[in-house]
């Protein structure tokens, strides 16, 4: 028996060895993606002819006006870029409206041509938007801005729940990283905590005005960028307290064109 103890404990190391597992490597898509660090500054521009020289690490742009040459001269710049999507609301300009049942469109949302969406309807909205964020990769793009993210604390035409805004929210950040792209928390600021592990960065309009901007705190605590937007209050007047929190500050017009004021 003696003899037997040195081959019974051979095999059970061996055995040992074989069912131990490491961990899985990341995929592909997740080791390559893009994962911006906080303060970097930004340039954010939807409308008007593209100023494609503004000397800053990452710029936000519409995803459907934009052709890939224009992402890979950005790219040549040394700019970062992000695909402005709207996924919370239908735009009846955008080249898929058409493919939006009405059953899923509700309320205006302030916006000429703009209705909120019922998010519960993922049977519908979930392989729309994975086209949206599949052109986004095709055309090169390093990031997504999904807009309209807050439906639920809004007067929708739909009696959305703040779990539907998670879980909308969370699948649109799923569809990104799926497709290699990172993907920034457009407002939503109460969701923040339950969502920061599904985002790369947070996009924000007028936190300061509202006296909202310690909300997205978090994001700088995880070294992720905030890039922050306000319209009316003046630079002297949201820079310090942005500049106090680490935020990626600008003034912008609401037209969102190439002017801007940064902190």
């Amino acid at each position: 028996m003696r003899r037997l103890l040195p081959l019974l404990a051979a095999l059970l190391l061996l055995a040992t060895a074989c069912t131990t597992t490491s961990a899985p490597d990341p995929k592909p898509e997740e080791a390559e993606r893009w994962r911006p660090t906080a303060g970097l500054a930004w340039q954010w521009q939807l409308s008007g002819r593209l100023d494609p020289a503004v000397d800053v690490p990452v710029y936000d742009i519409d995803g459907f006006d934009h052709p890939a040459a224009t992402v890979a001269d950005l790219h040549r710049r040394g700019r970062k870029v992000i695909c402005y999507l709207s996924t919370g609301a239908w735009e009846d300009f955008r080249p898929d409206a058409d493919r939006f049942p009405k059953s899923v469109l509700g309320r205006s949302n302030g916006w000429a041509g703009e209705r909120w969406l019922d998010i519960r309807r993922t049977d519908v909205l979930e392989p729309l938007m994975a086209e949206r964020i599949d052109m986004c990769r095709a055309k090169g793009f390093d990031a997504v801005e999904p807009d309209n993210m807050d439906g639920y604390r809004n007067r929708t035409g739909f009696p959305l729940t703040a779990a539907d805004q998670l879980a909308y929210n969370r699948l649109i950040a799923r569809l990104a990283h799926d497709r290699g792209l990172a993907v920034g928390l457009k407002n939503d600021l109460d969701q923040i905590p339950q969502l920061l592990p599904d985002f790369d960065f947070a996009v924000n309009e007028q936190c300061a005005q509202y006296a909202e901007c310690e909300l997205l705190a978090p994001f700088v605590a995880a070294d992720k960028p905030v890039f922050h937007a306000e319209y009316e209050l003046t630079p002297s007047q949201f820079c310090p307290q942005a500049r106090e929190l680490g935020l990626s500050s600008l003034r912008k017009r609401y037209a969102l064109d190439a002017w801007r004021q940064s902190c």
